[in-house]
């Protein structure tokens, strides 16, 4: 058994691993058992307050990072890769904040209900975002170049998001609610929290197992949750290929967004101008691959200095901009 904790696995021991998803589940038990226990609404106050207690529980994670890890034979600090990718997986999933806010308001989940929602996303992320990430820092360790078409995708990513116009504020029926509609039994509306009910079956009278909207909201928000992941696992791979480090990085920034959902979609329209500054941070992390490879590494310090920078103003920037909107009630949504 000891043999087996101790062995290799994607760059660091089985017992790291294991430690860091047993920690992982401690939280959303606590999440789901203690402060989830009877479905309460979160004001923006306590969502700031429980978003600080997982900042904290991160940044504690990180100095855990610094005292275990040191720095690796050719120099560089897992630990500052670490603090630079959970900044950018933090920033990058702020994003999609606005997006989960449509699907909830879509399938008409109340408050009440989505945050228990919100949590049990992240157990299927946990699983999804670690396949996708160990099988991304695999392809790039054994083909160099690859990780030069993750630099293009995130520059021209980048610039997109500078150039696009504001999408819609609505969220319309797609293919994947069509077809999860024809393929499943949905009741018409809510059952409290419940995913999944059982009904009588019109016809015959048979008891049958039918989803319900809050269990299509959670697919959707996952399968959201997927395609966002495809900008920000390439934008922490560029940083790092330690599959260690990206998938803790990525993994408590999520956890992170949870808590802080409520209080972001009360205030999304205070961070219009957010988006141009994680524009600059997949611009700027895409171009230090190139020219770390035509001029010389970036230092790690500085990257994760211009990346906080940038972001920092981004978020300084937006309120300041917005600043009339935190006055008129009309304005939070």
């Amino acid at each position: 058994m000891f043999d087996l904790l101790s062995s290799d696995f994607a760059g660091q021991p089985v017992w790291m691993w294991l430690g860091f998803l047993a920690f992982v589940a401690l939280l959303l038990a606590f999440d789901l058992g203690v402060l989830n226990r009877d479905d309460k609404v979160l004001g923006v106050a306590e969502s700031f307050r429980l978003s600080a207690v997982y900042i904290a529980i991160a940044m504690l994670f990180g100095g855990a990072i610094w005292w275990g890890l040191g720095e690796r034979p050719d120099g560089t600090s897992p630990a500052l890769d670490y603090f630079t990718g959970y900044f950018i997986e933090k920033s990058l999933s702020i994003d999609n904040v606005f997006v989960i806010a449509l699907i909830f308001r879509y399938f008409a989940v109340p408050p009440a209900f989505q945050y228990r929602a919100l949590v049990w996303g992240i157990l299927a992320a946990v699983v999804l975002r670690g396949v996708m990430i160990l099988a991304g820092a695999s392809i790039v360790q054994s083909y160099d170049w690859v990780l030069y078409l993750f630099a293009a995708f995130l520059i021209l990513t980048g610039i997109r998001m500078l150039l696009a116009r504001d999408e819609g504020s609505e969220f319309k029926e797609n293919r994947l609610v069509r077809l999860l509609r024809r393929q499943m039994r949905v009741t018409d509306g809510l059952h409290g929290n419940g995913f999944l009910v059982r009904q009588a079956e019109p016809a015959g009278g048979r008891m049958l197992l039918h989803a319900t909207p809050l269990f299509l909201a959670l697919i959707v928000i996952n399968v959201a949750d997927i395609i966002f992941a495809v900008d920000s696992v390439p934008a922490i791979l560029a940083i790092t290929t330690d599959s260690f480090i990206v998938y803790t990085a990525n993994i408590m920034a999520i956890l992170g967004l949870r808590a802080l959902y409520f209080a972001l979609a009360a205030m999304i329209d205070r961070f219009h101008y957010l988006k141009y500054a994680l524009a600059l941070v997949l611009v700027f992390i895409g171009g230090k691959i190139y020219w770390g490879h035509l001029v010389g590494k970036v230092d790690p310090a500085l990257a994760l200095a211009v990346t906080v920078a940038i972001i920092a103003g981004g978020i300084v920037f937006s309120l300041w901009k917005t600043r009339e909107k935190a006055e008129d009630p009309a304005s939070v949504r």
